[in-house]
């Protein structure tokens, strides 16, 4: 038997479908062939949304296809093929099969090999997943696979432990920005080429680049030279080898603002991951904590009473608020 529009040799559950062959003049029943792929590959899971009454869409980033969409059967009813595997963040090898012109591709299972919720989730480590998934899902393409963005989330979350959060999102802020194509020259003035040397340098929300104090703006927000020693130092070196010194919320908190602002100046809008963020170095530096900083120690709390809550829901619970 062969596929009746392409001559094809149907060799995989043929279905019966109403098309015109091209050497038909009249509609007809004709067999055709259904072409799927099946893929097995490494993925790290960014976001997931509810659709009919028990489906999931999930986003993954996966290795050798970049990122890509899927609809998971039944995910939230049945724990037997998931589990916790759709956790935002968590890495797994994931099986799916690919049929052609469609944009979803149908989620069979997935295997944890790490995952966010093996560890106790509070506010400050929920805050840093999100931050790197909502980068990741507004700046990726689809199906364009790009191996080092994907070895840096997994050394990133590798690091990602406790309130030890600020310096793998500073590396993986400064990363990539530069992996995207979006990071400036850290050691001359974009306008007169001159060196930073010794001194601090100058950005805006609006534009690219840095510029020294000669052709600053009175909106202007400064980035010092120790910044920007570090910065050089983070592009020489693996995350691990920053993993020992003391990261407080104030080290590098121009450096982040610096990139947050290039990522959402080039993805046109704001990131409320970072605004997070923010908000949380802001509170860790005060003698007394901010409304929402309360908030969020109090959510934390309760995710760490019950580590099975996800870091979507904890999220969503402090965006309540």
């Amino acid at each position: 038997m062969h596929c009746g529009p392409c001559a094809r040799p149907v060799s995989r559950h043929p279905v019966p479908a109403i098309r015109r062959p091209l050497c038909a003049p009249n509609f007809g029943l004709v067999w055709t062939c259904t072409l799927v792929t099946a893929h097995q590959a490494e993925a790290v899971v960014l976001r997931k949304w509810p659709v009919h009454e028990a489906d999931e869409i999930v986003s993954l980033f996966t290795r050798s296809h970049g990122r890509i969409r899927g609809v998971a059967k039944a995910a939230a009813k049945s724990r037997r093929r998931f589990g916790g595997a759709l956790e935002p963040m968590t890495w797994v090898t994931a099986s799916y099969v690919e049929r052609p012109k469609q944009d979803l591709v149908r989620l069979d299972a997935c295997e944890v090999l790490s995952s966010p919720l093996s560890d106790p989730v509070n506010y400050a480590r929920a805050a840093a997943l999100a931050f790197y998934a909502e980068v990741l899902e507004e700046a990726l393409p689809d199906h364009d696979p790009h191996e080092a963005v994907f070895r840096l989330v997994l050394a990133v979350l590798e690091q990602t432990r406790d309130m030890r959060i600020w310096m793998p999102v500073t590396y993986f802020s400064l990363w990539i920005t530069r992996l995207l194509g979006w990071m400036p020259s850290l050691t001359h003035c974009t306008l007169c080429g001159e060196a930073f040397g010794a001194e601090a340098a100058w950005f805006e929300a609006w534009s690219d680049g840095l510029v020294c104090s000669r052709h600053k703006q009175g909106a202007s927000r400064a980035l010092c030279a120790e910044s920007l020693a570090l910065a050089r130092r983070i592009f020489q070196s693996p995350v691990a080898a920053l993993a020992a010194e003391d990261w407080p919320a104030n080290r590098a908190a121009d450096l982040r603002r610096f990139t947050s602002q290039a990522l959402e100046r080039h993805l046109e809008r704001k990131l409320h991951s970072a605004a997070a963020l923010s908000k949380l170095g802001e509170g860790t530096g005060q003698s007394t904590p901010t409304r929402r900083t309360s908030v969020a120690m109090e959510v934390g709390e309760r995710v760490n009473v019950s580590r099975a809550n996800s870091v979507e829901a904890m999220m969503c619970e402090l965006n309540k608020k």
